[in-house]
């Protein structure tokens, strides 16, 4: 069978993790700084990648730990910035942008066009970079987390007056709209455990 993922929230680990051993048997143990692999007495594996590396000690206490994270996303039309104190959204800046889509013009009209766009999605990033200075700029961040266009995102963060903040940490989030509700439920995605299961 082939190596399957799945995703479990930070409250349901402890539960998740007896019931590996449950179903496989006494659970052989390794950890690193930022994973555990569990290995059950028939044979079945699991690799748990813990979030916000590096783990330091207990894997369901690392993960449960309150942390200030911020959260940059960042597509062409729009942007959604938030300050999380572990599971509350406690600061937050949304906004939209109009950026024209390609066109199928040749020639100079396509140039013209390029152009235009090219502007368009300068202006929507300075806005974006705006946004992430009011809602994180001066803030100690136990971590960022990013998501959107990763143009986008690394566009934003060029901006200076971000220099102090930590790099994105993983997981990328998936984000087609950057609206404030899908901004809130990112806290879902970030505190979550990849696990890789084989079989």
């Amino acid at each position: 069978m082939p190596v399957r993922e799945v995703r479990v929230a930070a409250e349901r680990l402890e539960r998740w993790l007896a019931g590996f051993a449950e179903r496989h048997g006494p659970v052989e143990r390794t950890q690193t700084a930022d994973a555990v692999t569990l290995v059950g007495a028939d044979g079945d594996r699991a690799v748990l990648e813990a979030p916000f590396p590096p783990l330091d000690g207990d894997l369901v206490a690392h993960t449960l730990r309150e942390r200030a994270v911020g959260v940059l996303l960042v597509r062409r039309g729009g942007h959604a910035v938030g300050l999380f104190a572990g599971v509350a959204l406690i600061a937050s800046k949304v906004g939209s942008s109009y950026v024209q889509g390609g066109t199928k013009a040749g020639g100079w009209s396509q140039q013209r066009y390029a152009r235009r766009r090219a502007n368009q999605a300068d202006a929507a990033f300075a806005d974006a970079a705006d946004a992430a200075v009011r809602v994180l700029g001066g803030r100690r961040l136990d971590a960022l987390v990013a998501g959107g266009d990763r143009e986008a995102v690394r566009a934003v963060l060029a901006d200076r007056r971000l220099a102090s903040l930590p790099a994105p940490s993983r997981p990328w989030l998936q984000v087609k709209d950057p609206k404030l509700r899908v901004l809130a439920a990112t806290v879902e995605q970030f505190r979550s455990v990849r696990i890789e299961l084989d079989p």
